[in-house]
């Protein structure tokens, strides 16, 4: 058996017979791969239980050459990020797109330090949705799915701040027409701000660009819904018009 570490997170968790847990982590060097903490449950076990938990920054020693690894070794190397309320919620969002889109033992380092930084953002209070935007751009941008977002990408025209423009899978974005409709249509300016890596905060702009990132993301999360989402709705109910995501 080999052993090796990392730094990393755990994105999801779950109890696994009767005293372990059967971790999905993101790590530095390793990307997203699945870990068994065997008898991290007991009472003996020094903690392990409470440490493997979500946006916890972790020190991990894994072993084992299997699909799923054996963690041997675990250590908190910074405090936990503390969400709470729609920015925890948005923190599983997060791990949520994280788990579904990236591969097994597949590295995105830099993608972990993004990923940081969004849980930083998040437990500092920010607004969430610029937050969420820069995100999943950021994931596309690292999956290979990115856009160009200042530009027509058939034709290369500087997109213009004042018309309006479509987003359509496989193709890319295009000036929209009068047969459009207008809810699927993104005003110019907020393709511009997040291309500048400025996403909008307006209502009306910032409900843009989570229709456009949604469009985005969705053919590459497939048809089944985002749990993230649905809890949303469950949580919050008719207090709010939609989730930040």
């Amino acid at each position: 058996m080999s052993a090796s570490a990392c730094h990393g997170f755990v994105l999801h968790r779950h109890d696994y017979r009767d005293t372990s847990l059967l971790v999905e982590l993101f790590c530095v060097g390793r990307g997203r791969l699945p870990a068994v903490a065997r008898g991290a449950r007991r009472a003996r076990a020094g903690g392990r239980a409470a440490l493997l938990q979500p946006f916890q920054p972790l020190w991990l020693e894994l072993g084992g050459r299997g699909e799923v690894r054996t963690l041997t070794r675990v250590e908190a190397v910074d405090r936990p990020y503390a969400l709470a309320g729609r920015a925890l919620l948005c923190g599983f969002y997060v791990n949520e797109l994280l788990l579904r889109l990236l591969g097994r033992e597949d590295p995105h380092d830099a993608l972990l330090d993004d990923y940081q930084v969004a849980l930083a953002a998040l437990a500092a209070g920010d607004d969430l949705e610029p937050v969420l935007r820069r995100f999943e751009l950021r994931l596309l941008d690292a999956l290979g799915y990115g856009l160009a977002l200042d530009v027509e990408t058939a034709t290369g025209r500087p997109v213009r701040a004042t018309a309006d423009y479509v987003f359509e899978p496989e193709q890319g974005l295009r000036a929209a027409t009068v047969t459009d409709d207008p809810r699927l249509c993104c005003r110019g300016a907020t393709l511009q701000a997040l291309a500048a890596d400025a996403a909008p905060t307006d209502a009306e702009r910032a409900r843009e660009a989570r229709a456009l990132l949604r469009a985005m993301l969705a053919p590459h999360l497939g048809e089944r819904p985002l749990r993230t989402r649905a809890l949303f709705q469950q949580w919050y109910g008719g207090r709010e018009r939609s989730p930040p995501h």
